[in-house]
């Protein structure tokens, strides 16, 4: 099978690139000696997983229940379900970690953190904290931090923080500065529990800009990050990756033809309409237009306009080109999450290749 022979749009992922993001994860942080624990939240996939585990404990991150029940059914017990839990969602915890998996959740509620004691069957518990991004999280002198730690009691693991406000850096020293401030807020948080007699094993941090910038740390226990196995071209525009970094790409069919501009049957719902690239130094519309094997041939040709099922393909102005109706090609994601979560499989590819040589499932929903 070929690219050719497959229904568009869809998902391609080249294995070439996706391993040497992996090991590039994994050289930043060896030179600190703290363990990944990487995020699953973009790939969704056994596979990939097995890919980013492979030197690494073995524990992974995930956003979703359903995400926990897929990997724990494929035999990743340790996980941490790194979304606010709710009371209502404690007895699925509690089912999957009767079943054999290790699933620790994360609150920073008081009222929740009442529940989760209560549990007949309490999952370890971090609490989380905010480093500056403003979306969840106690800040670390909360005067809060120390009466959710006495609620959670035994249940209590330690601290968590994701530096997302990384991803409005621009500069190496803009994420190393946001990635210390990240370290040293979840650090202290730690600290403050500690002196006033409650544990706090885990000390864990991250996201992919901060992991691969931080200059230091110390105090951490561990490090999430996710989206650097894929890449996208936001991330490629704040400088996480190179732009031939990114390993995922949707690939579509012409289905129109105008003068200036090509129509294809990948719209908002194949590629996401996320425009995230709008406020970076580069904006590239709705995904950057590559050749049948993910090759820049064209330029900076982008997807201008995203329909549900049509995009709107515009050339450089400095590379003109036509493609006839049926002829193929491939849109570099701005948000590669995003983009993936309409698919339900990835065709695998080796080194720009036009050979299939695997099919990967995904997992989706919630």
């Amino acid at each position: 099978m070929t690219l050719d022979d497959l229904p568009t749009p869809c998902l391609v992922l080249d294995r070439t690139i996706l391993r040497r993001n992996i090991a590039a994860m994994a050289a930043a942080l060896a030179r600190h000696g703290i363990p990944l624990r990487p995020h699953m939240k973009t790939a969704k996939s056994i596979d990939v997983a097995r890919l980013a585990l492979a030197g690494q404990p073995g524990g992974i991150t995930v956003s979703t229940l359903a995400e926990a029940e897929y990997f724990a059914a494929h035999g990743i017990a340790d996980i941490l379900y790194a979304v606010g839990i709710t009371p209502q969602k404690l007895d699925s915890v509690a089912r999957l970690n009767a079943d054999g998996a290790d699933i620790a959740v994360l609150t920073d509620d008081l009222d929740t953190a009442a529940a989760i004691a209560a549990h007949p069957h309490p999952p370890r518990t971090l609490i989380e904290i905010d480093s500056g991004e403003a979306r969840g999280g106690l800040a670390p002198d909360d005067a809060h931090l120390l009466a959710l730690a006495a609620r959670l009691g035994p249940s209590l693991a330690g601290v968590m923080t994701h530096a997302g406000h990384s991803y409005a850096g621009r500069t190496p020293e803009d994420m190393a500065r946001i990635a210390e401030t990240e370290r040293a807020g979840v650090v202290r948080a730690a600290e403050r529990l500690r002196a006033a007699g409650h544990p706090a094993p885990i000390v864990s941090m991250g996201s992919s800009p901060t992991a691969l910038a931080a200059a230091r740390l110390d105090g951490i226990t561990e490090v999430r990050a996710g989206v650097y196995m894929f890449g996208d071209l936001f991330q490629a525009e704040i400088g996480t990756h190179q732009i031939d970094d990114i390993a995922v790409t949707v690939l579509a069919s012409v289905i129109g033809r105008r003068p200036g501009q090509l129509l294809v049957d990948a719209g908002g719902l194949a590629l996401s309409k996320d425009r995230s690239t709008e406020a970076a130094p580069k904006d590239w519309g709705f995904g950057r237009v590559l050749d049948r094997t993910g090759r820049p041939a064209y330029g900076d040709a982008m997807i201008r306009r995203a329909y549900q099922e049509h995009g709107i393909v515009v050339p450089d102005p400095a590379h003109p080109f036509d493609l006839p109706i049926g002829a193929r090609i491939r849109i570099a994601p701005n948000h590669t999450c995003m983009t993936a979560a309409a698919h339900d499989r990835y065709y695998v590819v080796d080194d720009s290749g036009s050979d299939i040589v695997a099919v990967w499932p995904r997992v989706n929903g919630w």
